[in-house]
Parts: structure tokens; C-alpha cells; sequence
């Protein structure tokens, strides 16, 4: 299994908003071979003395935490179903902008080593 990671910090006002987008998104994986995909709006993220969530994403007071991931079956499926849904129209930032501060948003692509 591949694992994509996202953590940003979204407009709090703006729940409803990102779910919609996340949404769209959610399906516009799938289709292209993702396995599952999780949307965490933050409930229980405090703030760190060295390190933390928000501190990490330069969380404003009018904002929420989010993390997320994407599953997919292996990396090459993610390589492709991720370039795939990258260039689909329902992606597109005039369709589907983004409803957070892109910019501080923090992501990888993670082998996923220990799986119960």
C-alpha cells in the first residue's frame, strides 16, 4: 500500500465549503485508483511548545487543522491515478478552487511499512 498525506489549515467558517471540495476530489480519486480516501477536520489538535499541527501549517485563530490521506493500492497505481486526477477537469482551480491557503499546506507520499 502507498500512502498520501496532506495537513493544511482551512477557514473555519468554511467547513461546509472544504467538505464540498474534498468531496469532488474524493471521488476524482477513486475513479482513478484509490483505495480510500479520509478527510480529518481538526476536533482535538493543541498547540505545541517546539512542534505541532498548527504550528506546522501556520494555523490562524479563524482556522481548523485538516489532515488527510489517500490510500492507494501501490506507488505506481498512485503515479498515475494521482497525474490522472491532477489534469481532470473537476480538479481544475476554476471549478474546484481550493478553499484554504495552498501555499502552507504540508504533503508526502509514504510506503506504508506496518498495515493491521
Amino acid at each position: 500500500m502507498y500512502i498520501d498525506g496532506f495537513v493544511c489549515a482551512a477557514p473555519t467558517a468554511n467547513r461546509e465549503t472544504y467538505r464540498r471540495h474534498a468531496e469532488t476530489a474524493a471521488v476524482v480519486f477513486k475513479e482513478n485508483g484509490a483505495l480510500q480516501v479520509v478527510e480529518g477536520w481538526g476536533d482535538d489538535v493543541p498547540e505545541g511548545k517546539l512542534t505541532s499541527f498548527p504550528m506546522a501549517v501556520k494555523r490562524g485563530d479563524d482556522e481548523t487543522v485538516v489532515f488527510s490521506w489517500i490510500c492507494w493500492p501501490d506507488k505506481a497505481t498512485r503515479d498515475r491515478g494521482m497525474q490522472a486526477a491532477m489534469n481532470d477537469p473537476r480538479l481544475s482551480t476554476e471549478a474546484n478552487p481550493m478553499p484554504f491557503d495552498g501555499k502552507r499546506m504540508i504533503f508526502g507520499g509514504f510506503e506504508a511499512i506496518v498495515q493491521r
